[in-house]
């Protein structure tokens, strides 16, 4: 989800929830303690140089029960980050810490902001040597609607 399609959603809510890819909520209490822009340099594995921008929030939960983060006011540290940090309208990645920090992609539905799971990738699988996942289909599944039968007046 782009920072740009996040803050229209935020504009019509009166709560903030954030559902773990799990299904379980994030504790109402929470903070995002942060918003940024991540913007990453790095060569692949294959030697080719890339980029990754990425809009950056975390996150966390602490001891005062009685806290919640209403909409309007994420609005507006959303609102004071792009001015101050001149973000982009990217994709934002969602930081949250269960046993470990995860880092999250971001969706909506069902009322929740749902944080959804990243996972890794080589990005250059033609450059070292990592095959290509072929998909195994049955012969019997495959159907061609363009196929000729008798009497057709196809052949």
């Amino acid at each position: 989800m782009k920072l740009s399609q996040f803050k229209e959603i935020l504009k019509t809510k009166i709560a903030i929830g954030f559902e773990l890819p799990d299904g379980q909520l994030v504790p109402g209490h929470f903070h995002v303690t942060e918003v940024g822009q991540i913007d990453k340099r790095f060569i692949d594995c294959g030697g080719t140089l890339r980029t990754e921008k990425v809009v950056n929030f975390q996150l966390w939960e602490a001891d005062d029960y009685d806290h919640r983060l209403h909409p309007d006011k994420l609005v507006n540290i959303i609102a004071l980050s792009e001015k101050a940090l001149d973000l982009e309208d990217l994709e934002i990645e969602v930081e949250y810490q269960g046993a470990t920090i995860g880092k999250y992609g971001l969706d909506y539905k069902d009322d929740n902001f749902l944080l959804t799971s990243k996972t890794t990738d080589c990005l250059a699988k033609d450059n070292c040597g990592v095959p290509e996942v072929k998909v195994k289909v049955a012969m019997s599944d495959l159907t061609n609607d363009n196929s000729c039968t008798p009497g057709s007046g196809c052949c």
